[in-house]
């Protein structure tokens, strides 16, 4: 008579080894990779909290400095050259028209401490000048004959100023660099709060690992031929 080889079954009580990829923990994220990502999630949230007002300054600031002439905040004199360059006048004369015509209730004597900085622009004709006074009065003069062509305040000074926290004082400036880092900061915490769920998603395998088991189960024991 031929033998047959029984199956056996595990005893009552007796726990089976969970298969890799099944149980509780599957999908879960180790340990360090969910520190890192709640590290990431409180410095994404506090970083836009705390420079929330001063990333909002420095953006609306810095689109209106993008944009000074059509706004109008910086006037554009439509001027062409009279005269080669080479024929222009010395720079202490130019600076010396732009003192006069910007100070007229007279100035410091010495133009060093009267003129700010000169912006020479050679393909349209002409220079500003621009004063150290409250208003930031700036003086076009044209580069040739000393002819004024426009005398008034520059108004994205204050512009520039409020951009790079200057207009609080020197140190000030500190923040907007402080603002600078946290933006670069945010948009990594947030790129890897993104990303971070789906590389967990690629590492958790399909279906859990029910499926080989579903299959192994409905396949039953098995059986040796008989001899």
């Amino acid at each position: 008579m031929a033998n047959a080889v029984i199956p056996t079954t595990p005893a009552a009580g007796a726990r089976r080894k969970p298969r890799e990829g099944s149980g509780r923990g599957a999908g879960t994220p180790p340990p360090r990779r969910h520190r890192i990502t709640r590290a990431a999630f409180q410095l994404h949230l506090w970083l836009g909290v705390i420079f929330t007002a001063a990333l909002f300054v420095i953006a609306v600031t810095g689109i209106m400095l993008n944009h000074k002439r059509g706004l109008g905040i910086m006037p554009d004199v439509a001027h062409e050259p009279g005269a080669p360059f080479v024929e222009s006048l010395p720079l202490a004369t130019l600076a010396e028209i732009g003192v006069r015509a910007g100070m007229p209730d007279g100035g410091p004597t010495d133009l060093l401490r009267a003129v700010n900085r000169m912006d020479v622009r050679p393909a349209d004709g002409y220079v500003k000048v621009r004063l150290r006074d409250r208003k930031v009065t700036e003086v076009t003069v044209d580069l040739t004959d000393g002819r004024v062509l426009h005398v008034g305040p520059r108004g994205d000074s204050f512009i520039e100023k409020l951009h790079s926290g200057e207009i609080f004082g020197d140190r000030w400036v500190l923040l907007s660099d402080a603002a600078a880092v946290a933006l670069v900061l945010t948009l990594i915490s947030g790129y890897w709060l993104w990303i971070a769920p789906r590389i967990r998603r690629t590492e958790t395998p399909a279906g859990g690992g029910r499926g080989r088991v579903a299959s192994s189960t409905a396949r039953g024991p098995a059986r040796d031929e008989e001899t």
